[in-house]
């Protein structure tokens, strides 16, 4: 599976607790007033009035679980140099603390989701007008999920026909298509919940706001109902907006539907409006930010959330995810100790787990994420733990083990999408193909994401029955396809683009956006990326240095090593080349079926001339 990154962690709302010197949300709203907003009688539209366009943007929304990506990076120089990995700091805080706070996980009453560490730039600026349109869209949700999932497969198979062929005209078509597909499935999913009867219901406490818990506990469809259900209510509370803001941007990164982005924006702006500077809402945007892969941005919002509440989980946790993004991995570990002092809990072992394994303590990550586990205390967290311990045991070419992790996630959430992906992988690295192609065909008639889009076309050309070369380039025309959709958000994919596209699309296509994607973070995964996209465009002497500070950190990452030892080849290192292609069959012999039988290719034809 890929490695691990810091887009797929779900977090919980609790640093929206008040700190003691702090008003409630529902006293603010108090004493401001009591305006309320109405809608039209069939619940299309916000009547006219004080607060209408907040009731109105209350309006849509919908559905959970999650997705991947990849990214990171740090400085200026464009010929790269080593990386410091620094010393080894002790982990005994965080193990302590994981095995220790099971009751404090749960312990703060406001509970949500956090967005992913992946996203672009500044976020397109919407017409405020808007909002009362794009609210009203989620009032009439078909009465069930099947319709709408139908029409997503059948919109992403029509465009995997018209993508295959490259063409720019086609992947317009194709995003059109799959966006069309991605809101129908939105739509589709909106209000069902976990398909429990009263699962609405219990969302809402005696007061009207959403009740502990349920955005904690992965009902976040719920818990977006009953924020708008509230919202419509009590237009004027900050900290609702803030909240139903954080949820949108989950909402999208677990679905793969950019499309809610700009929705989440506006909630978020509108928190900040009636409440300037609050932490709450900083601390959204910085989660938005960072979906839109613009991590410098999301690094200013943490930052100014930080400073208004040093306390505020989901900031903590979004700086560290921001610092990993770019590449200031020494900064990231020490904004780990920094969160882990505040706010031990499952969000911030996680990320303190992957610092560690990027800087090469394998062990040490490990024992971190199998505490973080002791201490989960929801479905949700413990398939998310769960699964980021069987990505790193399938880094490590572990896939026993990783397949027991991932049956552990299934079994507290049977359709976390990561742990199906992530179990797929492993049921292919460990030479069951058939289990592992309806695993990713699954995963992708859901979800078309790049991932498994191309892990799942890779398959397919491995295998190489009849029609699978086509079938292959579907999936591949696919994440063109996504690409388009994600940057139409106001996402930026160069990273998902140059990866995918210097394999199986336009190498050119591929350099560019590698080039354009290190000028913006200097990371270990865009170091890699740059050096892949070089190699495939025939320029090795540059691309060197970026492998080699690929695997500066001390990272285990066997296509990291494959990278490098392909490129070492090209450029006359031979023994260089030997010792790499060897290292990253040993770690991970199953890191990728064309990859791994390239890199014993080159294996085999490196030690024959010797």
């Amino acid at each position: 599976m890929p490695p691990r990154t810091t887009d797929s962690a779900p977090e919980r709302r609790d640093d929206d607790q008040p700190r003691p010197d702090q008003e409630t949300d529902g006293e603010r709203s108090a004493e401001r007033g009591s305006e309320r907003a109405g809608l039209d009688s069939d619940g299309a539209g916000a009547k006219a009035g004080p607060g209408g366009d907040a009731a109105a943007e209350a309006g849509d929304g919908s559905r959970p679980d999650p997705v991947g990506g990849a990214g990171r990076g740090h400085g200026a120089d464009p010929v790269p140099g080593a990386v410091g990995t620094g010393g080894a700091d002790a982990p005994g805080r965080v193990a302590r603390a994981a095995h220790g706070t099971h009751d404090r996980l749960r312990a703060e009453s406001e509970t949500g989701a956090e967005g992913e560490r992946d996203g672009h730039g500044s976020p397109p600026s919407g017409n405020e007008g808007d909002t009362g349109a794009e609210g009203a869209s989620g009032l009439h949700p078909p009465s069930g999920n099947g319709a709408g999932v139908e029409s997503r497969v059948v919109a992403v198979r029509r465009a995997a026909d018209g993508g295959r062929r490259w063409r720019a005209a086609h992947l317009a078509g194709c995003a059109a298509l799959l966006a069309v597909a991605l809101t129908g499935g939105a739509i589709a999913f909106g209000g069902t919940g976990d398909g429990r009867a009263g699962a609405g219901a219990e969302a809402v406490s005696a007061a009207g706001a959403p009740a502990a818990g349920v955005l904690a506990r992965g009902d976040l469809d719920a818990g977006i109902g009953a924020l708008q259900k509230h919202l419509r209510a009590q237009p004027r509370d900050f900290g609702s907006w803030a909240t139903l803001g954080t949820a949108y941007v989950e909402q999208a990164r677990t679905k793969g539907d950019p499309s809610r982005y700009p929705q989440a924006e506006r909630a978020l702006k509108r928190s900040l409006e009636l409440e300037p500077g609050n932490d709450q809402a900083l601390a959204g945007r910085a989660a938005l930010a960072a979906a839109r892969h613009d991590f410098t941005g999301a690094l200013k919002d943490a930052d100014r959330a930080l400073r208004q509440n040093p306390y505020n989980e989901r900031a903590l946790c979004t700086r560290i995810d921001a610092l990993v993004e770019l590449g200031r991995y020494e900064d990231a570990a020490e904004a780990a100790r920094t969160a882990d002092d505040r706010r031990p809990g499952v969000p911030v072992f996680t990320r303190y787990a992957y610092v560690k394994e990027l800087r090469g303590d394998v062990r040490t990550a490990r024992d971190v994420l199998e505490r973080a586990l002791e201490a989960a205390d929801s479905p949700g967290d413990i398939a998310y733990v769960a699964t980021a311990l069987g990505q790193l045991a399938w880094n490590q070419g572990e896939y026993k083990t990783a397949l027991g992790h991932y049956a552990r996630a299934l079994a507290a959430d049977e359709d976390y999408l990561p742990a199906l992906e992530g179990r797929a992988r492993a049921q292919a690295a460990n030479g069951d193909r058939t289990a592992a192609v309806e695993g990713l065909e699954q995963v992708v008639a859901r979800f078309p994401l790049p991932g498994p889009l191309v892990a799942l076309g890779e398959l397919y050309e491995d295998r190489g029955a009849d029609g699978d070369r086509a079938k292959a380039g579907d999936q591949y025309a696919l994440v063109d396809a996504w690409t388009s959709l994600a940057r139409a958000g106001g996402v930026n994919a160069d990273l998902d683009s140059a990866m995918a596209a210097a394999d199986h699309g336009d190498k050119k296509e591929a350099l560019r956006a590698a080039r354009a994607e290190w000028n913006r973070r200097h990371s270990v995964h865009t170091a890699d990326a740059l050096a892949w996209a070089l190699h495939v465009n025939g320029r090795d002497e540059e691309a060197l240095p970026y492998a080699r500070r690929a695997t500066a950190t001390g990272y285990r990452n066997a296509g990291f090593l494959y990278h490098r030892g392909i490129i070492e080849r090209a450029t006359g290192n031979d023994r260089e080349a030997r010792d790499h292609l060897t290292a990253a069959l040993d770690l991970n012999p199953g890191f990728s079926p064309l990859g791994a039988r390239e890199a014993r290719t080159a294996l085999k034809d490196l030690k024959g001339d010797r």
